[in-house]
């Protein structure tokens, strides 16, 4: 008997025309079968927001040997609720975000909606990847990442990941990669975000949101950050339970005590 291919549920947050899933689509075609739901355009910044206010609609796009398309009006979560309750013909193996157009490496994992994909997925018990590559152009080349999409799926899928869990992974913008290396998340944020945007009557009232990338540790060499800039596609497994266990711990020792008192 053959062997069943494993099943994916892809989305991103550069919509459904974009050529980063096209890319990731292409290469994973010949290895798996996959439902793709993306939003019917960009929606990068939207991390795990989902629509509550309105309804969302969804529509067919393409139906081949293998692979079903859809487009959603909604966010990337919105994407991976309907593909998991609606559009899925069995439960997938794996969730994929991407591939994104930009890295997702450092701050901006808190807020990728590619990264907010594979946070779905994890929340609902799936194991779930993010792929991103450092080049927002909607022409950007791919070419260096292909040959490592399928070896990072089948090395996800094999991985037997902990619930609760994804792999975070980016790709530098160099034409050859180095390597990959196993990181943690830099530490960085967002500085000098908001810029006026000009109006004729109204000077005070309108707003770009801009800004750059505060490093706050460039020397470190164990970083995502790191691993980018040196030609290193960064690989960093990511935990989406949010408690501080040493923080836990100071306070059991001390606060409580006194509280209780």
């Amino acid at each position: 008997m053959e062997k069943r291919k494993p099943y994916l549920l892809i989305s991103n947050d550069d919509g459904y025309q974009a050529k980063g899933l096209r890319v990731l689509t292409d290469a994973l075609r010949p290895y798996c079968e996959m439902t793709v739901v993306a939003p019917e355009g960009p929606r990068s910044g939207f991390s795990t927001a989902f629509t509550a206010a309105q309804p969302i609609t969804g529509r067919l796009i393409a139906s081949e040997d293998g692979m079903e398309v859809y487009a959603c009006s909604g966010t990337p979560v919105d994407c991976v609720k309907l593909g998991l309750n609606r559009y899925c013909h069995r439960r997938p193996d794996l969730v994929v975000g991407g591939i994104n157009h930009g890295d997702n490496a450092s701050v901006n994992a808190i807020y990728s909606g590619t990264v907010g994909v594979a946070t779905e997925g994890a929340l609902q018990g799936i194991p779930s990847l993010a792929l991103s590559l450092c080049n927002h152009r909607d022409d950007a080349d791919f070419s260096a990442m292909e040959p490592w999409l399928w070896k990072l799926v089948k090395f996800s899928l094999e991985l037997e990941m902990k619930p609760f869990t994804l792999l975070n992974v980016n790709f530098p913008i160099d034409k050859v990669v180095k390597g990959l290396r196993v990181c943690r998340k830099a530490k960085s944020r967002w500085t000098e975000e908001v810029e006026p945007c000009p109006h004729p009557y109204y000077p005070d009232r309108f707003f770009w949101l801009a800004g750059h990338c505060d490093e706050l540790e460039p020397e470190a060499e164990d970083t995502d950050r790191w691993a980018l800039m040196h030609g290193y596609a960064s690989i960093v497994p990511t935990t989406l339970d949010y408690t501080d266990y040493s923080m836990l711990k100071k306070l059991e020792a001390s606060l409580l005590p006194d509280l209780d008192s």
